[in-house]
């Protein structure tokens, strides 16, 4: 009896051990299940991108760039014509230089007709990408305050119209004041009477045989110095009229200063045309 109670009992303890070990396979099992489950939701997103680009450009003959960019892919013909597309557009190029030598013509003409009063440096003419801009000091044009033509000033600006009249550029005309007020029955502000001497210049110029719609006339009063209105010389360069000649095609920014061919009335050197002329001569009296 002794012998069959102790039989039992290890029987009991080795089934014990048994079912341990199914029970750690079992656990085994479950742990390395969530770690496939969790790996599967895991998604590298920098291999997912690589995947996606590589089946873009299987299905759809592109090209795919870094950052998911999509390019389509040409075939060589037709990279060529893209090369030769993007290339300057040559004659657009002689277009434009083909204007710029007409603009400077024209200019030489104006300094030529304009030339004592640019070496009194009343007048400044200035090459920029919109074109050649004439600026005038409102001395030589107009009496203090008003806007009637000097008698001395019409022949000038009609030698300006002639030069101008078989042209095709657009032409602006600016009115300029100083920052002084005016307050007359003709004139109330500074806005009237630049807008009158900038549409005085322009009748002059249709009398001159200047299409009128090339012109257009624009008064800015003392919104647009050059100058500080703090000094006699800066008010006196603020008080101006501008022609501008306009491009027709946009011009880059001038390289070289343009420079007419006009005999100095002492040595009969030819004076350059520089980006920036002399101060214009302050006059005595204000407006």
């Amino acid at each position: 009896m002794v012998r069959r109670r102790r039989r039992n009992h290890d029987d009991e303890h080795e089934n014990l051990e048994r079912w341990l070990v199914s029970y750690a396979d079992f656990i085994t099992l479950l742990f390395a299940f969530f770690v496939v489950m969790y790996a599967i939701s895991s998604v590298n997103e920098g291999k997912y991108r690589v995947l996606s680009d590589a089946m873009v450009s299987a299905f759809r003959n592109v090209e795919v760039m870094d950052g998911g960019a999509i390019i389509p892919t040409l075939p060589s013909n037709a990279v060529v014509l893209k090369q030769i597309a993007g290339r300057p557009d040559s004659s657009q190029d002689r277009r434009r230089q083909a204007q710029r030598e007409k603009m400077r013509s024209v200019a030489q003409d104006i300094f030529r007709a304009l030339a004592p009063l640019v070496r009194q440096g009343k007048v400044r003419l200035v090459e920029t990408d919109k074109g050649v801009t004439i600026e005038i000091a409102d001395s030589v044009l107009f009496s203090p305050g008003q806007a009637q033509l000097e008698p001395t000033s019409i022949q000038a600006l009609r030698s300006v119209g002639s030069v101008l009249a078989p042209t095709e550029f657009p032409i602006v005309i600016e009115g300029h004041t100083d920052n002084q007020p005016i307050r007359t029955p003709q004139y109330p502000s500074n806005w009237e009477l630049s807008a009158v001497r900038a549409t005085t210049v322009l009748r002059l110029f249709v009398d001159a045989g200047v299409s009128p719609q090339r012109l257009t006339a624009i008064g800015y009063g003392e919104q647009h110095p050059v100058e500080s209105n703090e000094t006699l010389e800066g008010r006196a360069r603020n008080r101006r009229v501008s022609i501008l000649i306009e491009s027709a095609i946009p011009l880059d920014a001038p390289t070289l200063p343009m420079a007419p061919s006009v005999p100095s009335s002492s040595t009969g050197a030819t004076p350059p045309l520089p980006s920036t002329a002399a101060s214009v001569a302050a006059p005595s009296v204000g407006k």
